[in-house]
Formats: C-alpha cells, sequence, structure tokens
C-alpha cells in the first residue's frame, strides 16, 4: 500500500489520442477564431496578450529535470475554459475530460495562473482593471453625444451585472451569498466605456451589496 498508496485496484481512464486542448490551440485558434472563442471566452490574440504577460513569472519554473510544466498556454487555457463555464461543465472531471489531463493537474494550473495574475509584480490588474482617464472620459462622451443625443452626453459608461456562481456556501456570512436563483453567487458590477468597448470598473460582493455609484461628470 504505501509503494501504489491505492488500497483498491485502479481503473484507468481511457483518453484519446489528441484533447480536444490542443484541437483548440493548434487549430481552432488559427483557422476558427470564433470558435476558439466559444471555449475560452477570449479572441486568440486576448489569449496571446495574457500568456505574454505571465509567462516568465517565477511560478511557472521548477527545478526537476525530469517533470517539467505544462506550457503556459497550456495551463492558461484551462483556467480559461473552466472559468468560461458552469455547473458540471465546469467540474472537475469534465475539465480534465476536455483538457486530457488529470483532475490534480486542473487545479495546479488554475492555481499557477491565477498567482502570476494577481502578483503585484505583474502589473496585471494594476493594467486591465482601472478607471479611464480623463481622456477616455471624454471620448465616450462625444461618442454618446453623437450617437445618440446631446443631453446624454454626461453617460460616458454603460454598467451592467451578473451572478457568478460558487461552488458552495461560504463559510462566512453565507446567507448573504444566497440570490434569486437559490444558489450562492457573487454579484459583479461591470463598467464598459463604448468607444473602446474595454471594461474599466468591476464590483465583486454578496449578492445582497449596493452596486457602485458612477457618477456622471
Amino acid at each position: 500500500m504505501y509503494q501504489s498508496r491505492y488500497e483498491v485496484p485502479r481503473t484507468r481512464l481511457e483518453r484519446p489520442s489528441e484533447s480536444y486542448l490542443h484541437h483548440v490551440l493548434l487549430r481552432l485558434k488559427h483557422s476558427d477564431p470564433p470558435h476558439f472563442r466559444q471555449y475560452l471566452r477570449v479572441d486568440p490574440h486576448t489569449f496571446d496578450e495574457l500568456v505574454a504577460r505571465i509567462e516568465d513569472d517565477a511560478v511557472f519554473v521548477n527545478n526537476s529535470d525530469s517533470a517539467h510544466q505544462a506550457p503556459v498556454e497550456e495551463q492558461l487555457a484551462v483556467t480559461l475554459y473552466r472559468f468560461g463555464h458552469d455547473g458540471n461543465a465546469a467540474g472537475l472531471q469534465a475539465t480534465a475530460d476536455w483538457a486530457g489531463i488529470g483532475k490534480g493537474s486542473v487545479q495546479n494550473y488554475m492555481h499557477r495562473v491565477m498567482t502570476a495574475l494577481l502578483r503585484p509584480e505583474t502589473q496585471f490588474m494594476q493594467d486591465a482593471v482601472r478607471l479611464p482617464t480623463e481622456d477616455e472620459k471624454e471620448d465616450a462622451k462625444q461618442w454618446v453625444e453623437e450617437n445618440s443625443c446631446r443631453a446624454w452626453r454626461g453617460g460616458w459608461c454603460f454598467v451592467d451585472g451578473t451572478l457568478v456562481p460558487l461552488a458552495r456556501r461560504p463559510a462566512w456570512y453565507g446567507e448573504s451569498y444566497f440570490d434569486r436563483k437559490s444558489r450562492y453567487s457573487l454579484n459583479i458590477q461591470v463598467s464598459v466605456v463604448p468607444v473602446h468597448q474595454r471594461r474599466y470598473m468591476y464590483s465583486p460582493g454578496p449578492t445582497d451589496s449596493e452596486p457602485p455609484q458612477l457618477a456622471h461628470h
């Protein structure tokens, strides 16, 4: 038992010669970008930009000569695939089957990617989630005036919200996360400036939390 770490015989899962993960990265990314986006929720250019921002992070380096990590592209793709799906499709086994890897690898990939993205030295969050500049606000106001009416010029951003389901009830103040769909989730508020089609602000919180107040000026 100490050699195998299992008390009962294991049944190995049959896996295809090529996982759908590789099909997405090697084929759909170049030949069918809309289909690529359907699986990873970003277009190929955005995907490559994300890879460039995190690929040199120390979390993707180990000192083993025999157990090398998977390419950063694959680790990011698995993370985006799971974040972009819900319910059973986002389960560990379903994600592992899609990527042709083990369930433990799914968790390891996601941990590394999020470590790299949230590390202060990466500057990703500071660049990706920020308030618009005064010039960007003015561009948006001009767009609103030209495409709607002059009186609405002060409305320089669009705001919408969505619920992000949680896998389980949070241990602290769990009842605050129970939503109208009878599940536990986070309430995300997103602001988009129309000219650049860029998301500038977000505000996560319990489903009963107040949305952020956005000034028109």
